[in-house]
């Protein structure tokens, strides 16, 4: 798993992105498309047109990073927007790393019933 401070902030690029892209393009795109710095340490997460591969890039101060996962089975939960970008905690983006639905998670707990 990606070691993710806790000031750091997510960032999903809406859309389909082309997953032949590197570091370099996909950072030119997280500058010029979603208007952030792609070297300011936030994560930037970005999917394939099949919906089963993503790549992460993100500075380490030490260096350019670069994840990228495929799923074997399923695909990952994407926003239906376009173009745009949306902004995840850290526990939504380890779910969606784990292919859940991280836009509805459900809770194991039920509120106390009145009465």
């Amino acid at each position: 798993m990606i070691p993710v401070p806790s000031n750091t902030r997510v960032w999903l690029a809406a859309g389909v992105t082309d997953m032949r892209r590197g570091f370099n393009t996909l950072a030119a795109q997280a500058e010029q498309v979603l208007a952030e710095d792609p070297f300011s340490g936030h994560l930037f997460v970005f999917r394939g047109r099949r919906g089963d591969l993503l790549k992460i890039i993100w500075w380490d101060s030490q260096g350019a990073c670069l994840f990228s996962k495929r799923l074997e089975r399923g695909r990952f939960v994407w926003p239906a927007a376009k173009d745009g970008k949306i902004s995840l905690t850290s526990a939504q983006l380890a779910m969606l790393l784990e292919g859940i639905d991280w836009r509805i998670p459900k809770r194991t707990w039920r509120p106390l019933q009145a009465g």
